[in-house]
């Protein structure tokens, strides 16, 4: 089992960037696929992107469009969620979500561990 604690939120104006922190405590990270969702009021929570254990396979909703980067590193047990360019739409919970299945499964959400999530609000 792995713990996933989430930093980094908080609030921002239009057009500016966060930069998301998710800390895994287990001595296995390399066995575990990692990955972002989001729930915006009013909504499901959503899948945002996912990184493979190498951290070479990367993918992204096709919301991002090209927006939000995700990095993982190994070392350090952390993935990590770069959001720029933010907008209104943007502001919700944002959940860190580590499997030890494959990309495919992280991205259905019904395996997952989570994170307690962190707060980002983008100001009009």
């Amino acid at each position: 089992q792995v713990q996933l604690v989430e930093s980094g939120g908080g609030l921002v104006q239009t057009g500016e960037s966060l930069r998301l922190s998710c800390v895994a405590s287990t001595s296995t990270y390399i066995d575990y696929a990692m990955g972002w969702f989001r729930q915006t009021p009013g909504k499901e929570r959503e899948f945002i992107s996912s990184v493979s254990r190498s951290g070479i396979t990367k993918v992204y909703a096709p919301f991002v469009k090209g927006r939000f980067t995700i990095s993982r590193d190994n070392t350090n047990n952390s993935v990590y969620l770069q959001l720029n360019n933010l907008t209104p739409d943007d502001t919700g919970d944002y959940y860190c979500a580590a499997t030890t299945k494959d990309l495919g499964s992280l991205q259905t959400g019904l395996s997952n561990y989570w994170g307690q999530g962190t707060h980002v609000t983008v100001s009009s």
